[in-house]
């Protein structure tokens, strides 16, 4: 339940500061408000919101028991389950689905470090893209700065998790050759690379759903700067 709260909390803020900055149609020269002092508040709040997307998506189920962002087999392989189903296959094709969403889910706490990273070195000319940007600004800042770092320290983890399951390698091979042939993406025909690029997709997806749905209702409490700096934007 804490961590619940702490979730929404973090959210939130992110939330009370770019709804309120927007609607003053100001960058960083916010009232009495130092530019440091802005910049702060929205590190700080950009920041709570990441952690928020990595505790939710960073646990048991946190990607296999959520339909929006549990990874599916990759194409035609999705579609021919059933068949494979018919032919005894069944077992094993639950289990690459569970080992494929349990990769990501082991995967996501890694990126936490470089995401508060990316926040803590964020430029002016960001927080001022951030601040007057549409609904998706905040996740547009995340995946430019950090899908393709991300992408590099997601894929052992998922290597590992995926080198498990026999199916995995076979799938590999098969795809390998069908992309050859244009029957299989190429970004699909590996599949380590095919789940942490849906991971990425996950993480970002939620950071997008946070992001409008806190820009429709920014609720909530944050730290003292974050208080500051939206009194002030009142």
């Amino acid at each position: 339940m804490q961590r619940r709260n702490f979730n929404q909390a973090g959210v939130s803020a992110l939330g009370m500061l770019i709804m309120a900055t927007c609607q003053q149609a100001q960058a960083l020269s916010l009232g009495d408000l130092s530019n440091a002092e802005a910049s702060s508040g929205l590190k700080t709040a950009l920041e709570n919101g990441a952690l928020a997307a990595v505790a939710l998506l960073g646990k048991t189920d946190g990607f296999l028991g959520n339909p929006k962002v549990r990874i599916p087999l990759p194409g035609y392989l999705e579609d021919a389950s059933k068949l494979l189903r018919n032919f005894g296959q069944g077992q094993r094709i639950d289990e690459l689905v569970t080992t494929i969403n349990r990769a990501a889910e082991a995967a996501v706490p890694m990126g936490k470090d470089l995401l508060v990273s990316a926040v803590r070195s964020m430029s002016v000319t960001d927080a001022k893209n951030i601040l007057a940007g549409g609904e998706t600004s905040v996740t547009n800042f995340f995946a430019e700065k950090t899908r393709a770092p991300l992408g590099v320290k997601f894929l052992p983890a998922v290597t590992q998790a995926t080198a498990k399951v026999g199916l995995a390698n076979k799938y590999n091979e098969f795809a390998g050759k069908a992309a050859g042939f244009g029957l299989v993406r190429k970004e699909d025909a590996n599949i380590q690379q095919y789940v942490t690029s849906k991971t990425l997709d996950g993480l970002y997806l939620v950071i997008g759903e946070e992001e409008k749905k806190i820009r429709q209702d920014p609720v909530g409490t944050g730290s003292a700067i974050l208080k500051k700096v939206f009194g002030t934007m009142k």
